[in-house]
């Protein structure tokens, strides 16, 4: 099982450096760390008072990991959660924040248990992934992982601006939905036939 460290460095690494895409509602940022973020924390790397574009281009892999692990996995609680699902949970939280865990509530819904969806990560939340996570380990991860995928397709539909992180330009999965997949077992993977079906009706 990998450690929490070693997930936020694979975290950084798929995140990529300086991206200032105005497609991107997160706005400039760098090795997944986002402008809003660094204004949230107060992170003036470059030390002018004020953060800016600079203190994003500013930010270091190491710094990346560590605000990850500090403020997207062991704040929100999701050091709380079965280990089997933590990595897919935090890789998801990064991405999309709270989502992350309604995800998770909504899934949990569905498998029979009683849950809130808020977003938190409270006794219940955590009691309802135990019990899902006792019952069928290996179900509850690839189901969780499904449900990322599903929430980023849904997503594209809706938002045409944001196709392009789930699909790229020449027809094949994009980044988002192979970082869903990542995290569940390949027999779950959407063929290319399968994934160019359902995402014929984007232009």
């Amino acid at each position: 099982m990998q450690t929490v460290n070693q997930i936020a460095q694979d975290i950084v690494a798929r995140e990529g450096g300086f991206v200032n895409d105005h497609a991107d509602p997160g706005g400039a940022t760098k090795h997944g760390v986002t402008i809003g973020t660094m204004r949230r924390l107060g992170l003036d790397l470059t030390n002018d008072g004020k953060v800016t574009i600079a203190d994003v281009e500013a930010m270091t892999q190491p710094r990346a990991a560590e605000i990850f692990v500090e403020h997207y996995f062991r704040a929100p609680g999701l050091d709380r959660l079965p280990e089997r699902i933590q990595a897919s949970v935090f890789d998801m939280y990064v991405n999309a924040g709270a989502n992350a865990v309604k995800i998770l509530q909504r899934l949990l819904r569905q498998m029979g248990q009683t849950v809130t969806v808020d977003g938190i990560v409270g006794p219940q939340t955590i009691a309802a992934s135990q019990a899902a996570a006792a019952a069928a380990p290996d179900h509850l991860a690839d189901a969780y992982g499904i449900a990322r995928r599903n929430y980023y397709l849904r997503l594209a539909d809706l938002r045409p601006s944001s196709r392009k992180f789930a699909r790229s330009q020449n027809g094949t999965k994009g980044g988002w939905i192979k970082r869903a997949e990542e995290f569940i077992h390949p027999r779950y993977h959407l063929s290319q036939t399968e994934f160019a079906t359902r995402t014929a009706q984007w232009h």
